[in-house]
């Protein structure tokens, strides 16, 4: 029991070891915006938000679940849109990609689920953000400005008399702790419970598979993408099934958009526009068999 205890906190210490970089270099990059570039440089990112849902989509794609944890701190500092951030969070691939890879799956399969991902990032990204554009002019209300000086002001670190690397570290580090607790408790959870029996819940059903198959999905934890991958592999969920959670899946990403962004109803909402989006695309495709895999 003491080894197993052991693996899994070195499990842990490792899963956020990887996210770290991207912590550091987005409140880096967060603290330069606000208090070195006078607004100019922050200004020209949001003015380039109309194109963002694309360049979200694309990056996004790269398997590594440090750009969905860097969107999370830009969009809390509204560096970025709500249509950005969900082209991150629905085209991030996780572990999904490396193990397509290394179980030796045909290429055109992975560049149609790739595609996918890629192409529902970037539609959604574009909907909802021109869906917001409509709210706020029927509204007539401004588009919400929050800065990192506003995240500064709640976790009170004192950021105002320090260099912005250092202010950095604080945010990092302040972000890291919460991360560790909480990847910790869900590794443990997940070794308690087994993959093999969250794997048997998620079974070859229709409609209620793709349901499962997303709340699995929300699982702020590698293992989700990897449980799910496993089991379209193994012929136990059809594409769409695995699509439903893979979308909706983003690595810590979630937690981190909880952690900083305000206010909570906020939030919510983008992580129920990203549930709604994963679970219908995943439900359409295993219906129609657009994609014939």
């Amino acid at each position: 029991m003491p080894e197993e205890l052991l693996h899994i906190l070195l499990h842990t210490l490792l899963e956020c070891a990887r996210i770290l970089p991207f912590l550091f270099l987005t409140y880096l990059l967060m603290e330069y915006l606000e208090h070195r570039a006078d607004g100019a440089t922050e200004r020209l990112l949001r003015g380039s938000g109309k194109v963002g849902p694309f360049v979200g989509g694309v990056i996004g794609a790269v398997p590594q679940c440090g750009f969905s944890a860097a969107a999370s701190g830009l969009y809390a500092g509204r560096v970025i849109t709500m249509g950005t951030l969900l082209a991150v969070y629905l085209s991030t691939s996780d572990e999904m990609l490396p193990i397509l890879i290394s179980k030796g799956a045909p290429i055109p399969t992975m560049l149609k689920i790739l595609g996918v991902k890629i192409v529902v990032g970037i539609l959604a990204g574009f909907a909802v953000d021109g869906a917001c554009a409509l709210i706020r002019k029927y509204r007539r209300v401004e588009p919400s400005h929050a800065h990192i000086e506003d995240i500064c002001e709640r976790e009170h670190c004192d950021c105002g008399g320090s260099h912005f690397a250092v202010s950095a570290l604080k945010h990092t580090a302040y972000v890291a702790v919460f991360i560790f607790v909480i990847t910790l408790v869900l590794n443990v959870v997940i070794h308690c419970i087994g993959e093999a029996a969250i794997a048997s819940v998620v079974l070859n059903r229709p409609v209620l598979g793709n349901l499962l198959s997303a709340l699995v999905g929300l699982i702020p934890n590698c293992a989700s993408s990897i449980v799910l991958t496993e089991l379209y592999l193994g012929g136990v969920i059809p594409v769409g099934a695995m699509l439903s959670g893979l979308l909706v899946n983003s690595g810590i990403a979630l937690t981190i958009l909880f952690r900083n962004n305000r206010p909570l109803l906020d939030s919510l909402r983008v992580l129920l526009i990203l549930f709604l989006i994963g679970f219908a695309t995943g439900l359409l495709i295993d219906l129609t068999g657009i994609l014939g895999i």
